[in-house]
């Protein structure tokens, strides 16, 4: 089944959204989660589309509690 571009950005939008803060996904990791769903990706590709959503990278989306430390 092909799946349009918008689609596939929409489904790394949501992933990033309901990802843990404190251990924020990985562009393989994505790329893993859509394999599941049927879609065959490369990680460069979920990268080159996080990019175009201005979304950063997983080691600049971290974010860590201050109150724990």
């Amino acid at each position: 089944e092909d799946i349009s571009k918008s689609n596939i950005k929409k489904k790394i939008e949501i992933i990033i959204k309901n990802e843990v803060k404190a251990k924020p996904i990985s562009d393989e990791s994505i790329r893993k989660q859509l394999e599941a769903e049927g879609i065959n990706i490369r990680r460069r590709t979920v990268a080159k589309y996080r990019d175009s959503l201005r979304i950063l990278p997983a080691h600049l989306r971290k974010k860590i509690d201050r109150e724990i430390q």
